[in-house]
C-alpha cells in the first residue's frame, strides 16, 4: 500500500513579542521551538506545547529592554507543520530553518538564537548553520528512545562559529540525559564554546527548578545575542574541558544575584 502523503501545511511565526512600534528593525532575534511532540506523527502541533514556552519569550525581551546596554530584541515562537519528527523528514527542523530565513526576509541580517525544548532542541541544533543563527539552546534535548548510537548520527558541524548551552535534568523520565552528555561531548571536540549545564533531581519539564533554569536561559540568550556579561558558573563551563563544561551543576537559587 502506497504510504498515505501528509496535508499540506505551512510553518508560521507567532506574534512578534517586543516589536517596536514604529516598525524599526530590532537588534537580535530569539527563536523559540517548542517541545511536546511525538516521533511520529502528522497531527497539527498543539497550542498547549506554545503556550508553554511564552513566558520564556516574554523574560527575554523584558531583560533586552531593561539594563545596560539597551538593545531591542523580538521573540517569536515557531508553529511547526507536523507534531512529529517523522523520521527522516526532521520537519521540526526544517521548519526552524524556514524561521531563521523568515526572521532575516522580515528584518535583514540580525543575530539569532534558536531556543529550543525537547523536539524543539533537536531541531535547534540541526538549523544552527545558518550564518545569522549566532548560538543555540537546547532545554532537555529530546533524541528517539534510548538508542545509545542515537548522539551519533546527530551532525555537529553546522554547531562550528555558534554559542551552545545544553540544560538537562538528571533525573529525566523522558529522554536519557547521557544522550545529550555524548553529543555535547562530539560538538566540544570541533567546538570550544559548547558547555552543558545539569540540573540535579529534576525532570524533562524542569519544573522543580524553574526560576534557576529561566535565569540561565536568559543569562546565555543576552550574553550571546545582546552583549550582556555571562554569569561565572557560565563563563566556567564555557571554559572547562570535558567532562566538566559538560557536567556543570546549575547551583539552586542561580539568578538571584543577576536581578536587577
Amino acid at each position: 500500500m502506497a504510504q498515505q502523503a501528509l496535508p499540506e501545511r505551512e510553518a508560521r511565526l507567532g506574534r512578534a513579542m517586543g516589536a517596536d512600534p514604529s516598525g524599526a528593525a530590532p537588534h537580535a532575534v530569539a527563536l523559540l521551538l517548542p517541545g511536546g511532540g511525538a516521533e511520529h506523527s502528522a497531527r497539527r502541533r498543539s497550542a498547549l506545547a506554545a503556550a508553554v514556552v511564552r513566558p520564556l519569550a516574554r523574560r527575554l525581551v523584558r531583560g533586552a529592554h531593561h539594563g545596560e546596554p539597551d538593545t531591542s530584541l523580538v521573540a517569536h515562537v515557531v508553529h511547526y507543520r507536523y507534531r512529529g519528527w517523522n523520521g527522516d523528514s526532521a520537519h521540526p527542523a526544517y521548519d526552524a530553518e524556514w524561521a531563521v530565513a523568515e526572521v532575516v526576509r522580515r528584518y535583514g541580517d540580525v543575530p539569532v538564537c534558536l531556543v529550543g525544548i525537547d523536539v524543539g532542541a533537536r531541531a535547534a541544533l540541526r538549523a544552527a548553520g545558518h550564518p545569522m543563527v549566532a548560538s543555540v539552546l537546547a532545554l532537555s534535548l529530546w533524541l528517539p528512545g534510548t538508542d545509545p548510537d542515537a548522539p551519533d548520527r546527530e551532525p555537529v558541524r553546522q554547531l562550528l562559529g555558534r554559542q551552545v548551552m545544553f540544560v538537562h535534568g538528571t533525573d529525566d523520565e523522558h529522554t536519557a540525559p547521557e544522550l545529550s552528555y555524548r553529543l555535547a561531548e562530539r560538538a566540544k571536540k570541533t567546538n570550544a564554546d559548547v558547555c552543558r549545564f545539569e540540573v540535579h533531581t529534576d525532570g524533562h519539564r524542569l519544573h522543580q527548578h524553574s526560576a534557576e533554569v529561566a535565569a540561565l536561559a536568559e543569562n546565555f540568550v543576552l550574553g550571546t545575542l545582546c552583549g550582556r556579561d555571562f554569569a561565572r558558573p557560565l563563563v566556567d563551563a564555557m571554559a572547562a574541558p570535558p567532562p566538566l563544561g559538560l557536567r556543570m551543576p546549575l547551583a539552586t537559587g542561580f539568578g538571584q544575584s543577576l536581578r536587577r
